[in-house]
């Protein structure tokens, strides 16, 4: 590990056992490749959890495009496992819900973020910045604040609409306690390999960055207001007056409630508080890497 590569790592954010919360795959890729690359050269052990397929619920897709759900989602999770290889790192779990419905069951999430804690000694988790991204990056966020007594819980930029315009791997507001990633031409180079593993999300790409990558401590978010003023990256097209599938009509009130109803139960829970599924329900699925053929 030289001074010069790995210095901003020296913060605190990378220390022994990581765990990446990654509500769809490529999140990982987007906000921290390069992260997860200079934290596996210093001998890091890097884990991901991915807390959504990725794929919005097959009743939102066009008529014509649901007999085709299934192969979306075993396409979406095999490209998981490539990127995860090509990074170094292991995927734990791969969760069935779909996307843009994390808000929606944040005490089941939460379990499956509990167990995997526990089972790998986690002392670091790493989350999507509460930035407005998406609405599966805020509820992320704020399921992670409820983890602060368990581990150090980082946070990582992708993209906002502060101000009126997309901005990639910056966070909408500057606190002062900002790590800064300025990637190396090599860096930048394996991380757009990376986000090329991620073929079948191309079209909603085009924003991701990859000159610099920002962490920080999780700050004290108020989950009960809106990440920024103004519409946020997933309610830009919320003036449509029908339901198009590309898009995440998502209100800011439900995941701000679905959030601070979380934390009113969690939010200075102990080191881990294993809570028994319903009718016994396992969390977060052990993965499995998907027959490429079924892809």
């Amino acid at each position: 590990m030289t001074p010069k590569l790995y210095g901003e790592l020296r913060s605190g954010m990378i220390g022994r056992r990581i765990l990446i919360l990654s509500p769809h795959p490529d999140d990982e890729v987007v906000g921290a490749a390069a992260a997860i690359l200079r934290a596996g050269a210093a001998g890091v052990s890097v884990f991901v959890l991915h807390l959504t397929t990725g794929i919005p619920a097959q009743d939102v897709l066009w008529p014509w495009d649901r007999r085709g759900h299934a192969r979306r989602v075993a396409h979406r999770r095999a490209e998981a496992f490539q990127a995860a290889n090509a990074l170094g790192v292991e995927i734990v779990g791969c969760c069935d819900r779909p996307s843009r419905t994390l808000w929606t069951d944040l005490p089941g999430a939460r379990r499956d973020v509990v167990a995997v804690v526990a089972r790998l000694s986690i002392d670091r988790l790493w989350v999507p910045a509460y930035e407005g991204g998406h609405s599966d990056h805020d509820a992320a966020n704020g399921l992670a604040s409820t983890f602060r007594n368990t581990a150090e819980v980082w946070e990582f930029a992708e993209y906002n609409f502060c101000g009126g315009r997309i901005t990639a791997n910056a966070f909408p507001d500057r606190r002062g306690s900002e790590v800064d990633l300025a990637l190396t031409p090599e860096e930048a180079g394996r991380k757009s390999d990376l986000l090329r593993l991620y073929a079948s999300e191309q079209g909603n790409l085009a924003h991701a960055g990859v000159t610099r990558e920002c962490f920080r401590p999780l700050a004290d978010h108020d989950y009960g207001q809106p990440p920024h003023p103004g519409p946020l990256f997933y309610q830009r097209y919320h003036w449509l007056w029908f339901r198009h599938p590309r898009v995440d009509f998502t209100t800011t009130p439900e995941v701000c409630a679905a959030v601070t109803a979380l934390r009113a139960v969690y939010a200075n829970a102990p080191t881990p508080d294993p809570m028994p599924a319903p009718g016994g329900r396992s969390p977060a699925p052990e993965p499995r890497a998907p027959d490429p053929a079924s892809a």
